[in-house]
């Protein structure tokens, strides 16, 4: 091997790999995986509404939003259908974990006041944190993947509105 080769093989190994350390020290890309959007449309199946137990997760306003449409004071509302859970509050729920207010003949009763959890399903931050978590609310949502199209900016207020 002569000197020249020597040079030429040295200086290809360190073209590689500064462009490695370009690659690795790249910013993270600002565009999500869902960057053309996500389509949704609530069926109204009560799919997100039943089965396991959880936690609706409510603040005060959401309480005295409920309690009005209701037509309840915010202390009867309360007394009835919200729980302490540590610090937090939430909805309470019928005996095998589904929604106080889901109906199996009517659906959600309290829809146009429901909570933000609720208004939010189904962008909230873990289920839009890869394309596979999105499948996975697919395999168990009707109108996930179908109807309205959300843009990005859409998709990421809704997350932003989920209380964590």
């Amino acid at each position: 091997m002569e000197e020249g080769d020597c040079y030429t093989a040295r200086s290809r190994r360190i073209t590689a790999n500064a462009r490695w350390d370009a690659l690795m020290d790249a910013p993270e890309p600002t565009e999500p995986w869902y960057r053309d959007g996500l389509a949704f449309e609530c069926t109204r199946c009560g799919a997100c509404c039943t089965g396991a137990p959880g936690y609706v997760w409510v603040d005060e306003q959401e309480i005295a939003r409920l309690a009005s449409f209701r037509g309840e004071s915010f202390e009867q509302f309360s007394g009835r259908y919200v729980r302490r859970v540590g610090t937090r509050y939430s909805l309470i729920e019928k005996p095998g974990g589904d929604c106080i207010f889901w109906d199996q003949r009517a659906g959600c009763t309290v829809y146009p006041a429901r909570p933000v959890q609720c208004q939010t399903w189904p962008f909230w931050p873990e289920n839009i944190e890869s394309a596979a978590d999105w499948h996975q609310v697919q395999r168990g949502c009707p109108g996930a993947g179908r109807g309205q199209l959300f843009t990005v900016d859409e998709i990421r207020a809704s997350a932003a509105k989920v209380h964590t």
